[in-house]
């Protein structure tokens, strides 16, 4: 499929984007200008700005004189963007509390009871998809565009990390208990409490994923 656009490198960047939170361009991957221009029916110029864009985004790197590859996170890297996106998103949580209205902690409600009603059947890929929209629903009635445009370029390289912290053993329990936690401050409007709650969710996720990793690492050892 020809790309028509008057920006022709936002929209490369977009499928490319896509296709490396897809999974079709794994971590690691070598990004070949010659075969993605074939593939996209474009020339290099517009390919290589795009490429520019995801190497702001952190979600591609390029090396002199070898080319572009697809990011691969470190272990070192998820320990210095959780506590940042904990200290952003526990701000969102503070600042949502002194916005919502009734109607807002209403519809907080409902989406907290599907979270449970998942987290009873084990369904995680539905749980994750509620947990997510209601990450972002507070994001929202936080009301500052300059921590939703951080927390979302932060999300990215996370994303690019394929995370599964919910598989860890007891984490879906736990991560339920964080979230009503995070809701019940919200519905008291206790911006503080909200702000400690929800720092104490991204914190504890960050532990999940170092105990499987950590598991992961051991039983490869075996």
């Amino acid at each position: 499929m020809r790309l028509v656009h008057n920006s022709l490198h936002d929209e490369v960047a977009a499928q490319l984007r896509e296709r490396i939170f897809a999974g079709e361009l794994m971590p690691g991957t070598f990004l070949d200008e010659v075969k993605l221009a074939e593939l996209l029916q474009i020339s290099r110029t517009p390919l290589r700005e795009a490429l520019k864009v995801l190497t702001a985004e952190g979600l591609v790197r390029h090396e002199p004189r070898r080319g572009s590859f697809v990011y691969e996170v470190t272990e070192k890297d998820l320990d210095e963007i959780f506590p940042v996106i904990a200290l952003l998103e526990g701000r969102c949580a503070h600042e949502a509390a002194a916005h919502a209205t009734d109607e807002d902690i209403a519809l907080l409600q409902d989406m907290h009871d599907k979270l449970q009603k998942h987290a009873r059947a084990k369904r995680i890929n539905d749980y994750y998809a509620v947990n997510f929209a209601i990450h972002e629903a507070i994001i929202q009635l936080a009301d500052n565009h300059w921590l939703a445009i951080v927390i979302a370029d932060l999300r990215k390289i996370l994303k690019l990390a394929r995370l599964q912290q919910l598989h860890a053993p007891g984490r879906l329990d736990q991560s339920l208990s964080e979230h009503l936690a995070v809701f019940a401050a919200l519905k008291a409007r206790d911006p503080a409490g909200a702000e400690a709650a929800m720092r104490t969710h991204l914190t504890r996720q960050r532990e999940a994923l170092r105990a499987l990793s950590r598991n992961h690492r051991t039983g490869l050892s075996r």
